[in-house]
Parts: C-alpha cells; structure tokens; sequence
C-alpha cells in the first residue's frame, strides 16, 4: 500500500446567506407596509424569517413571503427547512417599527443597569421611548406615597429589552 494515494474528497455544505434571505425578502414585500423583525439562518440549513406590520401580518401574507423566498433560493443547489412567522408577542423588541407599531400600548422595558419599568409607550424616534409610568411619590406632611403618572425618556443605548404587556 506504500505510495498508493487515496483521493480526499470533501463534501462542503453551500450556506445559504442571512443577506441574500433578506434581499428576498425585501423585494417581496417593498411598497408594503411589512418590515423585517429578524432573518435566521443556521448551519442546519434552517432559515427563520419574522416578519411583521403595524395592523399585524397575516398568515395569507406569510405565505407569500415564503414562496418568494423559496422561489429565489435554488432548491437543487441548497436543502432548506423555511419558516416565515410574525414575532412572538413575548418576544422583545428588536427593530423600530415594533416600538412604533405598539406606541399607546402597555409595554415593560428592562434597562442595562437591571431598572424594571413599565408603563404605557407614548412615543418613539431614532433617539429612544418615551415612558409614561406610575410612581409613588411622598409629599411633604403626608403619611403615605401618593401615586402619580410621570413620562421617562429612556435612550435606546440604555434599554436592555422591552416586551409588550400581555
């Protein structure tokens, strides 16, 4: 068996890109209201897509982001598991137009330094929230705290996760 060479073949799995998932996507669903929340895709060739808009997405619009998805991803080439959904709604927030879709509504916000707020979202921008909450405030010559509504403005850069109240 000296000198005979055994030919080394390597199987190498193609990946299916994150980027080309969301161009896809994005062509699929421009001059919609539909945004992209968040585009997965794992070593396993599964591909998560969440997607999402400010009445909420529906499964008949899921659907068609699939088939736009599966249609230009070339089946004989790449074996894919695809799932296209809408965010869960215990799912954090992850990209702006979910703090404008749920402006008015009850959410709770986690800040970086471990603070737990909650309160009704009133507002959003590039910058951050804004917070209105409930806080107990002791006034001079009264026995017990008196609950009153204030707004916090709370910077992006300081928010560890917000959730919507259930």
């Amino acid at each position: 068996m000296r000198g005979t060479k055994i030919p080394l073949v390597l199987y190498v799995k193609s990946m299916i890109s994150k980027d080309l998932v969301r161009d896809i996507v994005l062509s699929s669903i421009a001059e919609t209201a539909i945004f992209v929340v968040d585009v997965k895709v794992d070593n396993a060739g599964r591909i998560f897509v969440e997607v999402d808009k400010p009445e909420g997405i529906t499964i008949e619009e899921c659907v068609k982001i699939s088939r736009a998805i599966e249609s230009g991803l070339n089946r004989e080439a790449e074996d894919f598991e695809l799932e296209v959904s809408s965010p869960g709604l215990t799912e954090p927030f992850k990209v702006m137009e979910q703090y404008l879709k749920n402006c008015g509504r009850q959410v709770d916000v986690v800040k970086r330094d471990g603070q737990k707020l909650g309160g009704l979202l009133q507002h959003a921008d590039e910058e951050g929230i804004v917070l209105e909450t409930k806080a107990k405030v002791k006034e001079a010559g009264q026995k017990r705290p008196k609950t009153v509504m204030q707004t916090v403005a709370i910077k992006f850069s300081d928010i560890k996760t917000t959730k919507c109240k259930i």
